[in-house]
């Protein structure tokens, strides 16, 4: 099979699944393809799927990846104040580290919203069905929704990190109060506790809550930066935390709050 045949079979197989799309035509042009793939594995509900699809999916998955190219989280420059700490300007689904962190919602299973561009929808779009199978398959277990500041952890499938962090950060409706600043220094301790408890050296936090959960991203960073520093002082095991952003906005937060010009 070719990439392309690779696609349409992926394609045609999710479209079999539900009478819904019986009429649906696929694109010729490759990026309409590719649209249309991702929307149908946004949609997709946390079911069973054959050997075939997945061996074929992590193919077509894992050269989209290479093709994408990879960050090695080893290589990036470290700051000049703290030779664990890194600022990293990217797509966070690129970077090869022991876990990036998923800002996920209470449901913990990827957004349903086709073509979404927040950080769970790119992450589970870019693993794999198997991360929804996964996480269904915790929750299952856990039996309730997922408390804010708390986090979970996952196999990463085809992104090129060993596994994702999963934590649900607290959503502001108006003024941030104590509670949620409480919550949020929370979600990024429990990251870095459990990866300290399954001995990962490299750890990359996205901007949690500061997209659809509405966090002002200057207070969002300040409790970042100052619970991973807090926790570095008092844990040697983790070697290296990325702080990824990816919008201007929050670059210049970062470099002014971790005293750097340049990173």
């Amino acid at each position: 099979m070719t990439h392309k045949e690779k696609r349409i079979y992926l394609i045609r197989e999710l479209l079999s699944e539900s009478s819904r799309y019986r009429d649906a035509v696929i694109p010729d042009d490759d990026e309409e393809q590719k649209r249309l793939l991702r929307a149908l594995m946004n949609v997709r509900p946390p079911e069973p799927v054959s050997e075939e699809f997945l061996k074929i999916q992590d193919a077509y998955l894992s050269a989209e990846r290479d093709r994408a190219g990879i960050v090695d989280a080893e290589a990036l420059p470290h700051l000049r104040s703290d030779s664990r700490l890194v600022l990293w300007q990217g797509d966070i689904t690129t970077l090869k580290a022991d876990a990036i962190v998923n800002a996920a919602n209470s449901a913990m299973l990827g957004c349903f919203h086709p073509l979404h561009g927040c950080i769970d929808n790119i992450i589970h779009s870019r693993s794999g069905i198997q991360l929804r199978l996964t996480c269904s398959e915790i929750m299952k277990r856990q039996g309730h929704e997922e408390p804010a500041g708390k986090a979970k952890i996952t196999p990463a499938f085809n992104l090129p990190g060993k596994y994702v962090l999963h934590t649900v950060g607290p959503m502001i409706y108006g003024s941030v109060s104590k509670r949620d600043c409480e919550t949020l220094s929370s979600c990024y301790r429990s990251c870095l506790e459990l990866a300290a408890e399954k001995g990962l050296k490299s750890v990359a936090f996205c901007c949690i809550s500061t997209g659809e959960f509405h966090f002002p991203n200057q207070r969002a960073a300040e409790i970042a930066v100052q619970t991973v520093q807090e926790f570095l002082n008092r844990n040697t095991g983790i070697e290296r935390i990325i702080f990824n952003v990816f919008k201007d906005t929050d670059l210049k937060i970062y470099r002014n709050l971790l005293g750097e010009d340049q990173c």
